[in-house]
């Protein structure tokens, strides 16, 4: 597969990052920054998003930097309104929604380099233009576009009964 241990060390936490986010998912129907998975989440996001800025197969900055700086900014808003703003409702909204977006913005590239890469000497995609890529990523859009629709709902309705 050719990873430097950077690579490797950003992998595993990039996993267990996104691993954390659906056990989150799943259990509370949104990445939740009071439980540890949400933490796991937030802390792994960080780490393998800081870690994507030494990483490229080309020199200077490219698309994939400014996606991790992308993401570094959501969960960091997300962190911030979490930790100052906890009696407002109306932040949990934007909450819920930056760490959903920062975990679909997460999923961009691990499709690409997880399709491209494995199994190794047969990878399922030959390149970021495979139609498989983009009909998988199109399946992840529409999954965050109802995932973040049912959060905004349910959000609304546990606001109402506070």
């Amino acid at each position: 597969m050719g990873l430097s241990y950077l690579g490797i060390f950003h992998t595993i936490i990039g996993i267990v990052a996104i691993i954390a986010a659906v056990v989150s998912l799943i259990r509370n129907a949104k990445i939740d920054l009071s439980r540890l998975s949400g933490k796991i989440y937030f802390y792994g996001t960080l780490v393998a998003s800081l870690t994507a800025l030494g990483l490229s197969s080309v020199k200077g900055v490219n698309p994939g930097h400014i996606l991790a700086l992308l993401i570094v900014i959501l969960i960091s808003v997300a962190y911030f309104l979490y930790l100052k703003k906890p009696g407002r409702r109306r932040s949990r909204f934007v909450e819920n929604f930056f760490l959903s977006l920062s975990f679909f913005l997460s999923l961009l590239p691990t499709v690409n380099e997880t399709f491209t890469r494995i199994p190794v000497g047969h990878p399922l995609a030959t390149g970021p233009q495979d139609p498989l890529i983009a009909k998988t990523l199109l399946l992840l859009l529409v999954l965050f576009i109802v995932g973040s629709i049912l959060q905004f709902r349910k959000q609304q309705r546990m606001n109402k009964l506070s």
